[in-house]
């Protein structure tokens, strides 16, 4: 218990103020500090420091003390200074402690008084599915370090949206859906008649009023207000009718086009024209349009913001930082120790032993070392107590180095020890090893501190389906998390040695500032060169064989040597080769890492698509992952839209809670309700997975707490997808008929139908669910009965809601392939080519659950073959079932061909796009065809070649699915030569377009699936997995050669259609699909 200090005899009179140093040292006095967590600290500190810096050199002191997890972050705590007769508490950080004069030189460090907004924490606590103090009692500052600046970024962001007008807040709402740029796409000017194009006007609450215009592309949505309302007044006799009073809505959705933009550069209606359709708009009148409200939350300032989480850098810190730069000695590790080690009864006796590596962005940095191998004792722990050094100092560790751990068992009989055997590389005899569990962690800390003194590493179990295909024990990809199941997990201790430095003394990793004053000292006083002998080759000819191909081939070491030897040719000449150079360095040598840092510095900006190759987790450097943000702050929303996807995989990627990946998402999260809603299914899906829960939900906080007028709409989404995950485990308790009925029953209680209606609809936020059409809804057939849901729009001008929510099923890959399926349109869209492709919308939104959008008018394959192929085995050999059906939906000739092209031009899409992909698994019940002649896949899978085997066998031996009643309908029913028909050779030549326009994106292809690795999808696991895009894409060929690879595929595709046919026949069956 703190003493009372008032109680002190006033008799003593020593003058704690009063000048006791030499005239040219700087004043320091001694503050005795009382903590909350019960511990006195004597603080030595300059009499000139501010409070702001007394509180940071106390934090930096009490974590080296005893109870330093009872503390929370600083910002949380508030100085009371104690006076002669009483303690009052300091708010205002700014002033110095020599103004102050604190009696004594005592201070008293009590908590904030701060109003707790319960409503708020509870809703917050709710949508992230786990409490929100689960976080603050980590005992962890990283965590309060990360919540304390995200929570100053969100405070900054909503409060600035308070202040917004009403235009403002229409675009942070309903913002702006654009087209990336100005110029018209090849598939929106053929729709247009003399630069004009067919409109429909409706009116908000007004069933029968309809108008329609033929509009010139530019005009803008004020005119065309304008226009709407002059309209109006004329034939309706309504008059008085302000523009300004009034707002364009799409028809049927909640997305407004309003500004100076030309109409025909909204993406809604670009869409609609590229389809053939008849834009619709409907005029609104502003006062109906939902806009936030200020929050309904009170404030909650919870957060100190008269200070900054600033590093201060005191003299007296000064004198106990030592850089790691400085330190020439080998790094070492002390594996001490591991508990609650499960192990099966049968291995009980095998040897454990302990395999440690240091590797940057998946690369090794030196020879993993082993510690020796020992027996578990009866209490399921090992002692080993062995140090570890490695061949690499501690000067080359990069900053984002990471140590792996994996404990493994030896087993001397490999026939009892099962798939994840590995035999050691070692040795010569026949020891093999199974990996029983894993665990990495950073060497620096996340203020830059060197690790040092023990800690205990929760470890994760080495799951099959990530280590079947690499032959390497350790997981430098996994994550830096420890398990939080700390009580179902076994532990591992180990310590770090200091190298000689005095225990009060902090290691830490250079700063930018020094990084950049050793490079340039580096360029006046060494050749940073690798080899003596120049490349008489020029830059181009060095990079031409890796600019357009996969980074992550094997350069030959004298092309590594060029290649960074030209580095700064490389920078003025061809910036885009950085991912090459980045490839080419040596990262262990910390000359060559002061060396690119300082080059990144002076570095242009490269495109889009090569920014995202950078933060894959090939790239770990920070500047690099820094770098690469930075070029993205330039992303237009539409577009950062297509990749989020990626970007919140990568956040996984990152060694550190605060990154710069995380901010730029926030602050684009804050701007853009469309961009926050994905963000946070996004995150929330993944909530269940340990490996990410703190990581995913301190984002999640940060957001909501930055957005609270949009937790009311998720609250809804989250009520709703509980009840429909409630409805879909009554459903799978009946049967196929039974279904039916407890589905109807459930939808007819009232409490149910109260939290499923009126809803934002989570698939895309633009629709408004009102209510459930419980006649039209139903159980489908599947192994998962997933449940067919019918919505009424909110508008009533709009069409009917349709959704599949799907409870059982990870959707995650179905969700990675369908936007690799809508990145696919929008680069051949890009490039003048639509192949009309269904890139249908489907959101994970927890573990095994989520929703798809329906495709309305379509039907499987399956089922036409069967209904008009009378129904038999043998009916996916009848070539003109597909094309029979096309004529009944398609009446006149028009309809036909128009029809006709529809389903040519998709099917070279998809053939393209399921070959690269490498989508397996493909029958004809998951491959469909509209009414109006598109074909789309749906049920992805399997990807990247793993194709379903039976007996042993492949079922699936052709590159990609065409059929003879495919070619039946693209020939047009023409029974002559099939490869010397016209439009099969015009089929041909737009498959082999979409491949090259494809392939010329290579690239981008392959680092969309890196930045996937590791992040949970089990067909996308290691850097293997990337192997079937490299075969498929062949970038190591010229174009010409690989159009010829192209071809051969074609031709093979196409000589096998038959055995296509049988694995369908075999496949009808066996089922009957009709639902």
């Amino acid at each position: 218990m703190a003493p009372n200090v008032c109680s002190v005899n006033p008799f003593y009179n020593f003058d704690f103020w009063a000048n006791q140093t030499a005239p040219n040292e700087p004043e320091i006095v001694e503050l005795t500090v009382f903590m909350p967590n019960g511990i006195l600290l004597l603080l030595k500190i300059p009499k000139t420091a501010t409070l702001a810096e007394v509180k940071e050199d106390l934090w930096e002191e009490a974590e080296r003390k005893p109870l330093f997890g009872h503390l929370k972050d600083k910002s949380l705590y508030v100085l009371g200074m104690v006076t002669k007769y009483s303690s009052d508490e300091m708010h205002d950080e700014t002033k110095r402690i020599c103004d102050i004069q604190p009696y004594f030189c005592m201070f008293r460090v009590t908590s904030k008084q701060v109003a707790v907004n319960n409503k708020l924490n509870k809703n917050i606590n709710c949508l992230i599915g786990k409490s929100l103090n689960d976080y603050k009692i980590i005992n962890n500052p990283e965590v309060n370090d990360f919540r304390y600046k995200m929570n100053l970024l969100a405070d900054e962001i909503s409060t600035k949206r308070h202040k917004m007008t009403l235009a403002e807040k229409l675009a942070y709402q309903y913002p702006l859906r654009l087209a990336t740029t100005t110029e018209l796409p090849e598939n929106v000017k053929i729709r247009l008649r003399n630069d004009h194009f067919v409109l429909v006007a409706k009116f908000h609450n007004d069933e029968t009023s309809s108008f329609t215009f033929n509009v010139p592309y530019y005009i803008t949505p004020a005119k065309m207000l304008d226009m709407i309302l002059t309209k109006k007044a004329l034939t309706m006799n309504a008059k008085g009718d302000r523009a300004a009073d009034y707002i364009l809505k799409v028809c049927g959705q909640d997305e407004y086009l309003y500004g100076e933009h030309p109409l025909v550069q909204f993406l809604y209606i670009q869409d609609t024209l590229s389809r053939v359709g008849v834009p619709t708009l409907v005029i609104k009148p502003l006062a109906n349009v939902e806009i936030f409200e200020d929050s309904i939350y009170q404030s909650t300032k919870d957060i100190m913001r008269s200070s900054k989480n600033q590093s201060v850098c005191t003299l007296r810190k000064k004198g106990r930082q030592v850089l790691s730069w400085e330190l020439d000695f080998p790094f070492q590790c002390h594996i001490q120790i591991i508990r609650d080690l499960n192990i099966a009864d049968d291995n009980r006796y095998n040897e454990i032993g302990v395999q440690v590596g240091l590797f940057h962005g998946g690369k090794s940095l030196c020879e993993p070392q082993r510690t020796t191998e020992k027996t578990l004792t009866s209490q399921r722990t090992i002692n080993w107590d062995e140090d570890l050094t490695f061949n690499i100092n501690v000067l080359n560790l990069p900053r984002m180095t990471r140590l792996c751990f994996v404990v493994y068992e030896v087993v001397k009989n490999a026939k009892y020890s099962g798939t994840k055997t590995r035999r050691l590389k070692d040795t010569n005899k026949d020891i093999h090893i199974n990996p029983l569990c894993w665990a990495n962690t950073t060497v620096f800390d996340f203020k830059n501190q060197l690790k040092t003194g023990t800690i205990t590493l929760y470890t994760w179990t080495y799951m099959e389906t990530q280590d079947a295909q690499s032959e390497d024990l350790l997981h430098p990809l996994g994550t830096v998390e420890q398990n939080p199941r700390t009580g179902e997990c076994a532990s591992l201790t180990v310590s770090f040695h200091n190298y000689n430095v005095e225990n009060t003394a902090t290691i830490i990793y250079p700063n930018e500032e020094t990084v950049l004053t050793h490079a340039e000292e580096n360029r006046k006083t060494k050749d940073l060169s690798r080899s003596s002998e120049q490349d008489p080759r020029n830059v181009r000819d060095i990079l031409a064989p890796f600019m357009h191909n996969d980074r992550l081939n094997e350069i030959h070491e004298n092309d590594r040597d060029a290649i960074w030897a030209k580095r700064k040719q490389i920078l003025d000449e061809e910036p885009d080769g950085l991912p090459c150079l980045l490839h080419c360095i040596e990262w262990k040598n910390r000359d060559e890492v002061a060396e690119v840092t300082s080059l990144l510095k002076q570095w242009p900006k490269v495109s889009i698509e090569r920014a995202l190759e950078l933060l894959d987790y090939a790239y770990a450097d920070q500047a690099v992952r820094r770098y690469a943000v930075d070029c993205l702050q330039i992303i237009k929303d539409e577009e950062l839209l297509l990749y989020l996807l990626q970007l919140v995989q990568a956040i996984k990627h990152e060694s550190y809670l605060y990154c710069d990946l995380v901010e730029f998402l926030l602050k684009r999260a804050l701007h853009n309700q469309r961009i926050g809603h994905f963000l946070f299914w996004h995150l929330r899906s993944e909530i269940p997975f340990p490996s990410v829960q703190i990581r995913f939900g301190l984002i999640l906080e940060a957001y909501l707490t930055g957005s609270q007028e949009h937790i009311a709409a998720l609250l809804k989404q989250a009520e709703c997808l509980d009840k429909l995950k409630q409805c879909s485990d009554q459903v799978k308790k009946g049967g196929k008929e039974r279904g039916r009925v407890l589905l109807q029953e459930f939808l007819q209680q009232t409490h149910n139908m109260e939290a499923i209606t009126d809803v934002i609809c989570p698939l895309n936020p633009s629709f408004r669910c009102k209510r459930v059409k419980t006649e039209k809804c139903k159980v489908m057939d599947s192994k998962m009965r997933p449940l067919w849901f019918v919505y009424e729009n909110a508008d009533m001008h709009g069409e009917d809601i349709y959704i599949i929510f799907k409870n059982g099923d990870d959707l995650r890959q179905d969700m990675f392939t369908l936007q690799m399926l809508r990145i696919m349109d929008r680069v051949w869209k890009s490039s003048g080519y639509d192949f009309r492709m269904i890139p249908y919308s489907c959101i994970s939104m927890d573990r095994r659950q989520g929703m798809i959008e329906v495709v309305l008018n379509a039907e499987t394959i399956a089922n036409i073959q069967k209904e008009r192929g009378m129904f038999s085995a043998t009916s996916p050999f009848k070539k003109g079932s597909l094309l029979t059906w096309l004529k009944e939906h398609n009446q006149t000739d028009e309809q036909l061909q128009k029809a006709i092209q529809e389903f040519t031009l998709s099917c070279a899409g998809y053939c393209v796009a399921t070959y690269v992909l490498g989508v397996a698994d493909r029958h004809s019940d998951n491959i469909m065809v509209k009414k109006t002649g598109q074909l789309f896949h749906i049920d992805f899978g399997h990807i990247l070649g793993h194709f379903k085997e039976k007996f042993g066998f492949r079922r699936e031996r052709v590159p990609f699915v065409l059929t003879h009643d495919f070619v039946y309908v693209i020939n047009k029913g023409q029974t002559n030569n099939k490869k010397s028909a016209d439009e099969f050779r015009n089929f041909q030549e737009l498959c082999e377009t979409a491949f090259i326009i494809l392939r010329r994106h290579g690239c981008l292809i392959l680092s969309l699936f890196s930045m996937m690795i590791s992040t949970g999808l089990p067909e996308l696991s290691s850097e293997k997995d990337l192997n079937y895009l490299r075969e498929t894409l062949v970038l190591d060929l010229t174009e010409d050669e690989a159009r010829q690879h192209f071809k051969s595929k074609f031709s093979e595709a196409l000589e096998n259609s038959w055995k296509t046919s049988l694995n369908w026949a075999s496949h009808n069956f066996s089922k009957n699909n009709k639902q």
